[in-house]
C-alpha cells in the first residue's frame, strides 16, 4: 500500500477528503456508485467488517503505525495520504477524529421488498434532515432490534460523513434503503404502520395491541413539523408517547429510541 506524504492542500487525489461536497461524493465523483467518507478507526473497521470497499485513506503520520495500522493492513493496495496534524485539519476543515479518514465505495441500495422480506420491525424516516438525528436513530435502531430502515427521499443521506460518525458505524449494521412508494407499499408487503404523532385520536405507545402485531413499521417525522397530515391519515395506527410537565414532544432521535424499545417484537 503506497504511503503518500502531502505538504500542500492541492495534492492530487486528496480532493475527495476536502473540496468535494457530500452531494458530489454521492453522485458526481464516481458516476456508477459514488463515495462516502468513514471517520475514526472504530467506524472504519465496522464498515470493512460489513464488506464495504475502501478506495483511499488519510491519516496523521503517528497513526500509520498506531491506530490506523490494522486498517491499513486489511485495506489492500489503496493510497494512504498522510501529513502533519495541522495540514490535515486545514485540508478537511476540522481536526480528524482519531486521526483517520477512509473514502469508501457507496453500496447499491437494495429494493424495499428485499429489505423488508424477513423483517418484523422496521422504521420509516420521513423528512428528517439533521445529520446528528439520522446517526442517532440508526444507532438506536441497531441497538434496539430494528430490522431495517427506510427513508423518504427528502431525508438526510445515512452515509453523510457526520451521520456515519454519530451512528458509530451503525449505518453499516442495519439494512436500509429509500422508500419511494409511501406507506401503501409497506401495507402491500403485510406491514401495519404506526405514525408517531400527537393527535387527538392517537393511542398510547404502551397500548398492548401494538406489541402483538407480527409486522410493524414505525414512522418518524421531521424535527420541527412532525409527520405530514397525509402520512398520518394513511397509517394503520397513530401512536403518541405520553408527555409530562407540559412538554410538547421529544426530539425525533429520543422519540425513536423510546418507540423502538416499547414497540419491539416480543
Amino acid at each position: 500500500m503506497p504511503i503518500i506524504e502531502i505538504t500542500t492542500l492541492n495534492h492530487p487525489g486528496v480532493e475527495i477528503f476536502s473540496t468535494l461536497t457530500e452531494a458530489q461524493l454521492r453522485k458526481e465523483h464516481e458516476k456508477a456508485e459514488g463515495i462516502f467518507i468513514a471517520e475514526s478507526p472504530k467506524v472504519i473497521n465496522v464498515a470493512l467488517n460489513a464488506g464495504h470497499k475502501p478506495l483511499a485513506m488519510m491519516c496523521e503520520k503517528r497513526h500509520i503505525t498506531g491506530d490506523a495500522a490494522d486498517i491499513i493492513s486489511r485495506s489492500g493496495d489503496i493510497p494512504v495520504y498522510t501529513g502533519e496534524r495541522e495540514l490535515l485539519a486545514n485540508l478537511t476543515g476540522y481536526t480528524l477524529t482519531r486521526g483517520v479518514l477512509c473514502a469508501m465505495r457507496r453500496p447499491v441500495e437494495p429494493p424495499v421488498e428485499e429489505v423488508c422480506r424477513n423483517a418484523r420491525r422496521i422504521v420509516v424516516i420521513d423528512g428528517v434532515v439533521d445529520t446528528t438525528n439520522i446517526g442517532a436513530i440508526f444507532r438506536s435502531a441497531a441497538a434496539l432490534g430494528i430490522d431495517a430502515v427506510l427513508l423518504t427521499r427528502n431525508s438526510c443521506d445515512p452515509l453523510n460523513r457526520r451521520a456515519v460518525r454519530v451512528s458509530m458505524g451503525s449505518v453499516f449494521l442495519v439494512t436500509w434503503t429509500w422508500l419511494d412508494g409511501g406507506l401503501e407499499q409497506l401495507h402491500a408487503l403485510g406491514f401495519e404502520t404506526a405514525a408517531m404523532a400527537l393527535t387527538d385520536n392517537s393511542i398510547s405507545i404502551d397500548n398492548p395491541v401494538l406489541t402483538t402485531l407480527p409486522k410493524l413499521a414505525i414512522v418518524m417525522g421531521t424535527e420541527g413539523e412532525g409527520l405530514p397530515a397525509e402520512t398520518i391519515a394513511k397509517a394503520t395506527h397513530v401512536v403518541r408517547i405520553p408527555m409530562s410537565h407540559n412538554v410538547d414532544s421529544l426530539n425525533v432521535a429520543a422519540a425513536a429510541a423510546v418507540a423502538f424499545w416499547e414497540l419491539r417484537s416480543r
